[in-house]
Parts: C-alpha cells; structure tokens; sequence
C-alpha cells in the first residue's frame, strides 16, 4: 500500500510524474550489474591545492569538469554545520559536483539533499563521498528516485562508515532486491541509530531478509518501513526479528499488511523484547483475533509506552482485550494508546476508567462511543 507522496523535480526544475519515463528509467537502471558500471571516482586530477576545509575552489573545478551550472547556495553555506539543499534539480551529475567537496568539507555535519533526482548514479556518487567523509552524521536522500543501484551503493558504504548516525532512504523505489543489499550492511554497521526506509516497495522478501539483520544489529534507535508492501510470511519473520532485537527503542510499521499472523507474531515479539518503547501498527488490516493474541503479549511486556492501533478493522473487541491486558500487567510501561477511528462501546469505557485508576498517567485515543451513535440516530 502506498501513500501520497510529494512529486519529485526533475533536473531541469519541472515537477514530473510517473508514465513512460518511469518505465524508461526501470529498465536503464535494471542493465547496472555492478558497481563498476557508474563512474564514481570523486578525483579530479593530481593537481596539488592549497588545503579548502570547505571545498569550493574543487567545487567551482568539479562543475567545469562536469559541464554543470554551480549551485550558488552550497558556496554560500559552505561553512555551515548543516547543509540544506532540497529540491533544486541537481541531477545525477549535479550530484556528483557537490559530492567532489564535501569529501575534504569539515563543517557540515547534516546534509538534507531531499528531491533532486539524483537516481543510482548520484546516490553512489553520495556514498562514495559519504566512505571518505568522517564528520556529516545525518543525511536525507529521500525522494530521489535511487533505486536498487543506489541502494546497493549505500549499502556498501554503510560497511565502511563510523560516523553516520541518522539516514532518510524515504520514498527511493527501493524494492526487495534494494533490501538484500542493504540488509546486510545493518549487520556489520553498528552505529546507523536512525533509518527511514518508507515509501518504497519493500515486500515479503524484505520482512524475511529483516529477522536476521534486526536480530544481530546492535546500534538502530528507530527504524520507520511505513508504507511498504511487508505482509504474508514476510510480517511473520519480520516480527521474529524485532522479537531478539535489543536496541530499537521505535519502530513505524504503519500502513502494510501485517494482517491477523503479523499480529499474532508481534504478540510473540513483545513477549520477548525488552527494550522497544513505541510501536506503529496503524493501519495494518488486523482483525480483532490478531489484536487480542497480541493482547497476549502487552500482558508481561514491561517496556512498550506507546502503541498504535488506530484505523485496523479489530472493532471493540479487540480494543478491550488491548487495555484489558495493560490492566492485567502491573509491569506495564504504557502511557499511550491508539485506537483512533475505532468506535467502543460503554463496556470499553469503563474498563478505561478503572485502568485509569491503576495507571493515572496513562492516555487512550478512540473513536465514537456506540451508544452514543445509537442515541443520534434514535433522536433523528
């Protein structure tokens, strides 16, 4: 399932769409078969400078060389410790020119490159810069068209940075193939805290290759698969993974389609997992016998502070059996709940008050009250 999203801007600074152009790029970036297919090198020749902390003079040289227009921006923010160049229609070769000076910049420290249309070849030329590179430690490459190439470009360099701590890949096309790359790379890379994976097409494959990266990564803090395409077996593994995870604090799994086994798996999941604080499964085509066996693991959790629930078909019953296991567990952590467009009836509020006796700082989001819709209609 995918979300409405922003259109992105082409090179040339017109807003695009999809049609024959995104299937034209399909199939250019579907003959990359390696990372040798895109040149990369970021080396402009052995001309020895004059040492630029801020790498304007390789980047008036870099533009030349690529026959690009200079963005005047990055030479007037050069020094600053964030760099802020959103959708200006850099290219992959615009990329690429910018890419040259932040290899040797030592000010920027956070990079927002959302919306240029950088597609694979500019992504690699990123994570390429990004190997060399040991001060940027937030990047956001969302919206860039960077495909399974880029991602496998990004996936190597996660391998060799130390540095980056927070990555936005949103909204890149990345689809199960992107996965097997960059799932590894969570592995070996210990100190990625913050990855944004929504808004592509990851699927089953996806949720299958998760169990083992979550289950052996030490360093992710948040990690957001929003709006993907996770259900079936997939959901399944993926929820065994964050079940042995011990680092995540939050995780967004919003809009898949983790249905009645995801759910069921999840329940396993928090039976298990000491360390996950906020839980998104908003949206998630759960029926009321998936919310209730994940009832089953609010029961002896002793961590989760907020969980999302609102706008799956689990009606009241499913709600009930939610905050009835959050009463049953005098361990529980919880301070939020979201049932938020699911209507209860009268039982449901007065569960909630007398769980608010027990838990007075706890909060709970619903929709209408049945009775009271009734009474609307009988009044009419």
């Amino acid at each position: 399932m995918r979300g409405p999203k922003e259109q992105p801007s082409s090179p040339d600074g017109q807003t695009l769409g999809g049609g024959e152009g995104e299937g034209e790029e399909k199939k250019r970036e579907e003959c990359v078969l390696s990372d040798e297919d895109y040149d990369t090198d970021l080396e402009l020749g052995d001309k020895e400078e004059a040492f630029d902390p801020t790498g304007q003079a390789r980047y008036m040289e870099a533009c030349e060389t690529l026959q690009v227009v200079p963005a005047s921006y990055y030479l007037r923010h050069a020094l600053n410790s964030e760099l802020s160049m959103m959708h200006r229609g850099l290219g992959p070769q615009g990329t690429k020119a910018l890419a040259v000076p932040l290899v040797t910049n030592t000010s920027i420290l956070r990079l927002n490159l959302r919306d240029n249309w950088m597609e694979g070849k500019g992504g690699a030329s990123i994570a390429e810069m990004l190997k060399e590179n040991c001060y940027i430690t937030e990047v956001d490459l969302s919206d860039n068209r960077l495909g399974d190439p880029g991602a496998r470009a990004i996936a190597a360099m996660l391998k060799e940075n130390c540095t980056l701590l927070n990555l936005n890949l949103s909204g890149n096309h990345l689809t199960d193939r992107s996965a097997e790359h960059l799932c590894p790379a969570l592995i070996t890379n210990s100190n990625l805290q913050h990855l944004d994976l929504s808004h592509n097409a990851l699927g089953e494959l996806t949720g299958q290759i998760l169990r083992e990266s979550l289950s052996e990564n030490t360093g992710l803090r948040s990690l957001s698969l929003a709006w993907n395409c996770i259900r079936g077996r997939g959901a399944v593994m993926l929820a065994n993974g964050l079940g042995g995870n011990i680092s995540l604090r939050t995780v967004d799994l919003s809009f898949n389609g983790f249905g009645k086994e995801g759910a069921v798996a999840l329940g396993q999941a928090l039976k298990e997992n000491t360390v996950l604080e906020t839980l998104n499964l908003s949206n998630n085509r759960i029926p009321p016998e998936g919310a209730i066996r994940l009832a089953m693991g609010l029961k002896v959790n002793k961590t989760i502070k907020s969980l999302n629930m609102s706008r799956n078909p689990i009606l009241n019953a499913g709600c009930y059996g939610i905050l009835k296991s959050v009463q049953e567990n005098p361990d529980s952590a919880m301070e939020e709940l979201d049932f938020l467009d699911i209507a209860v009836n009268q039982d449901f509020v007065d569960l909630y008050s007398a769980v608010k006796e027990i838990f007075p700082s706890l909060t709970v989001n619903h929709g209408v009250r049945m009775g009271l819709i009734q009474k609307s209609k009988s009044l009419k």
